[in-house]
């Protein structure tokens, strides 16, 4: 429901806030008081085109901002990454200035009117002669179908098994068009994995044949140097421990006389031990040096194979292993193109059918609910001074389709709503063919016949009462009233018998305040009301029988 609307320098208004309850609310006012201006304000909430003539003269600017309470919050405003007020409420705002531009928020974040739009049409509807959405538009009629045959949850499995459809008819077209890409990926793939097996790589083979190359390319050096340092330290007469054994006994005389020199003979024996060690290794170490011939050219080449492999899939040779096994796996996920390819045809067979079992049902559904739909708004428009109007519904194609090509996520047709409101008239789309007057009246006609389907909206009727007025009008302002019981509903009338059905009731006039007009909406209490229908039935000079019919049609109404 609408709570509070906050209107500020449109036309003849300042500045006007009107808090808003359940119910009927209903804006009476002379001709011209302003009662269009709030219309066009609420309009503007809707996503309804802005203009710089609607600002007030003198003011640079221009807002109308909407506070509507729903439990629908989170779902209306999560899809487009608007925040989520605690309480269920969304606060709309438009602002407009004398430059043309102008903004709009959605609970103080910015928003595109479209975005808005979308929004404020799931919280209001205003019907009326310059409506800016609803009814009007053919791409409503077949969710208002939906509605009333209580499809909505079978229109939207029908949404969802078209989008599995269209996904898996997108997979296959793909497999399709890029059949000869999937080759040649499967055979760069293939060549890539033999390319890494073949070459039979192991870990920490590199820094071994790397180690080896070293050592067969100085093997010469390697056993001179092992030679010599043999001889020096071993050898030769005058070797190092040959004359590591002279300094040996020197200090152990040393230390027999002077016992300081008793640490300095142990140290003695662990550096002999460590020298005899090693003279050991390098007498053995030329043993071990097998120079291959041949060897080093197997080496460089082995190298340059890992080499080009690291280039090509890897830093490491670990890296270049991984690349292939994992070539190897997507090669084993991918199947053979014919038996991919089988598959997706078979999903898109399988998707398609139950798409079409589900749109099918849908269609039929859809067209027994619209022949009942038909027949009710046309019983609703007797009643309302409309007997002659007949109102079709019109689906394209006629017959529901029986293949799914020609579907879309809303099904198998489109439907419009057709009107001829003359006898012998053609019957025309409509919005091209009802007055203003008319066209409310239709609406209330398709609201009242579909309301229990969509309780909770605010509704908004303008010009409801045009061309109407006794029995008729009490039927209209009945059947408001009635549906003010699922809905918020605002109307503007002229006539007091569905004035006197308010739950709430606002008069619009307007005064002159320091040589400016300025429109004000005031909000009547029970004495006010009667004297606002009162005037209503009698004019400006309101006559004792005027007042007193008038408090009769008030206690009436609270019967209703």
């Amino acid at each position: 429901m609408l709570k509070l609307l906050i209107v500020k320098n449109i036309a003849l208004i300042p500045t006007l806030e009107i808090p808003l309850g359940k119910g009927l609310t209903l804006l009476t006012g002379e001709t011209g008081a302003g009662k269009s201006i709030l219309v066009d304000s609420l309009g503007l909430l809707l996503g309804a085109r802005a203009s710089g003539e609607l600002i007030r003269t003198g003011a640079d600017s221009a807002s109308v901002e909407g506070l509507f309470e729903t439990k629908d919050a989170a779902r209306i405003l999560e899809p487009h990454g608007l925040p989520v007020e605690d309480g269920g409420e969304i606060i709309i705002r438009r602002e407009i200035t004398t430059s043309g531009k102008g903004k709009a928020t959605v609970n103080g974040a910015l928003a595109p009117v479209s975005v808005v739009r979308e929004i404020a049409g799931q919280l209001m509807s205003i019907h009326g002669q310059h409506e800016p959405q609803g009814l009007l538009n053919p791409d409503t009629h077949l969710e208002l179908v939906d509605r009333f045959a209580a499809t909505v949850d079978d229109a939207a499995a029908v949404a969802a098994a078209h989008g599995v459809w269209r996904a898996a008819a997108g997979r296959l077209e793909a497999l399709r068009r890029d059949a000869r890409e999937l080759e040649r990926r499967r055979e760069m793939l293939e060549f890539q994995a033999s390319e890494i097996e073949k070459a039979e790589l192991g870990a920490g083979e590199e820094d071994a044949l790397r180690q080896e190359k070293r050592l067969q390319a100085s093997a010469g050096k390697l056993a001179g140097l092992s030679e010599e340092a043999y001889q020096l330290l071993y050898e030769d007469e005058q070797s190092v421990l040959f004359r590591l054994g002279q300094v040996d006994r020197k200090v152990q005389e040393l230390a027999s006389i002077d016992t300081r020199f008793a640490g300095y003979v142990e140290a003695h024996l662990s550096v002999r031990a460590q020298l005899d060690d090693l003279a050991l290794f390098l007498r053995d170490y030329r043993e071990t040096l097998q120079v291959s011939p041949g060897r080093l050219d197997e080496i460089e080449a082995r190298l340059a194979i890992i080499e080009r492999l690291k280039k090509k899939y890897g830093a490491t040779v670990e890296e270049v292993l991984a690349f292939g096994a994992k070539c190897r796996a997507d090669l084993d996920g991918m199947g053979s193109p014919e038996e991919e390819r089988a598959r997706a045809e078979a999903e898109e067979e399988k998707t398609r059918t139950a798409f079409l079992k589900l749109a099918q049902a849908l269609s039929t559904k859809r067209r027994e609910a619209a022949a009942v739909l038909e027949r009710k708004v046309e019983a609703e428009l007797g009643h309302l001074a409309m007997a002659k109007t007949r109102f079709r519904v019109r689906f394209e194609p006629d017959t529901p389709a029986a293949t799914a090509d020609s579907g879309t996520e809303r099904g198998l047709e489109t439907a419009e709503f057709l009107l001829s409101p003359n006898t012998g008239e053609d019957l025309r789309p409509l919005a091209k063919i009802a007055s203003g007057g008319e066209l409310s009246r239709i609406l209330l006609a398709l609201n009242s016949v579909t309301a229990t389907s969509e309780a909770g909206k605010v509704l908004v009727f303008d010009e409801v009462d045009a061309g109407i007025g006794g029995a008729v009008a009490e039927t209209v302002g009945r059947k408001l009233k009635a549906l003010a019981k699922r809905h918020q509903v605002l109307c503007v009338t002229h006539l007091p018998q569905i004035a006197s059905l308010a739950d709430q009731h606002f008069s619009v006039r307007k005064r002159v305040e320091k040589g400016r007009t300025v429109t004000e909406a005031q909000s009547l209490g029970e004495d006010e009301r009667i004297d606002e229908v009162a005037r209503m039935l009698a004019g400006e000079a309101i006559t004792e029988s005027a007042r007193k019919y008038a408090r009769e049609l008030v206690r009436q109404a609270h019967t209703v």
